[in-house]
């Protein structure tokens, strides 16, 4: 968390900084330890001084500010990370402020609670290297059915996980993984390689919905409150969340349930064992 609805949601926000030049890169001194930023934040204020940001992009789970000097500037949340044209949530954990000119906010703020985040400069070979095809897979809101199922049929993994493997697809995350499979109506413990061209059309119509939906929404904000949109408010998709962190509730779907609770690859899956029946795979592990 962020996954790619909040972090879309992200790029979105920002997207009136558009045609603004930078003219500072301050990394702001606190007692916390500090974030990656690369290179040194003086070399970074100097190496984007001046430049115009020509579009703001997303590469799966980060936001990419693309500049005149070909540079793309790369900010990524990961777990607590905050892209902000408003004031942050606190001082305390604001991290960077990208100062501008010729448009309206005249910063960018870059605040991280967990201080996991990273802000990257990148020359075009770099983000070839780093973000091209050889390392993320096609991102979720665009992949197509057929290249959905061609990466990940023979895998023998669980479904769910493999859905989080970023070099098959860009972009989901815990959350929404959870989500899509309750959608489509398949088993999180099911193999990839015992899935139908049923469940691979499925899966892929429901992908598509799920994240279009949360997107609508602008993400979610779970209940520690830490995700907010460039405005500094919370998304609202958490209220319409079927089975992630409803254990023991009953399934909105089918009204059945009650929702359950496994973990897979060492993180939390959330079902419902009506809707998503299982027809083979691993054990369940509670």
């Amino acid at each position: 968390m962020p996954e790619l609805p909040e972090v879309e949601t992200m790029r979105r926000g920002i997207l009136p900084i558009v045609g603004g030049r930078i003219t500072d890169i301050e990394a702001v001194a606190g007692s916390l330890k500090p974030i990656r930023i690369s290179p040194r934040p003086s070399l970074l204020c100097r190496r984007t001084a001046g430049c115009r940001i020509e579009a703001i992009e997303r590469y799966g789970k980060r936001v990419a500010l693309r500049l005149d000097s070909q540079a793309v500037l790369v900010l990524e949340p990961r777990m607590t990370g905050l892209i902000l044209l408003a004031e942050p949530p606190d001082l305390e954990h604001l991290r960077l402020r990208v100062r501008l000119s010729g448009v309206r906010p005249r910063q960018l703020l870059f605040w991280d609670r967990r201080g996991l985040g990273s802000v990257r400069l990148l020359e075009p070979r770099q983000l070839a290297l780093e973000l091209g095809p050889d390392k993320l897979g096609p991102d979720a809101l665009e992949v197509l059915a057929q290249e959905l199922r061609e990466r990940l049929h023979t895998s023998r993994r669980e479904i769910k996980v493999a859905l989080l493997d970023q070099r098959a697809v860009a972009g989901i995350g815990n959350l929404y993984a959870a989500e899509v499979l309750h959608v489509a109506g398949i088993h999180p413990g099911k193999r990839c390689d015992r899935l139908t061209s049923a469940d691979w059309a499925r899966l892929h119509a429901a992908l598509q919905h799920v994240l279009a939906e949360a997107v609508h929404y602008e993400g979610s904000t779970l209940a520690d409150g830490t995700y907010r949109n460039a405005l500094n408010s919370p998304g609202r998709y958490q209220n319409h969340h079927r089975v992630y962190g409803r254990t023991g509730q009953p399934c909105p779907t089918c009204g059945a349930g009650p929702i359950r609770r496994i973990v897979q690859a060492q993180r939390a899956t959330f079902f419902c064992p009506d809707c998503q029946r299982r027809r083979g795979g691993a054990a369940e592990r509670t």
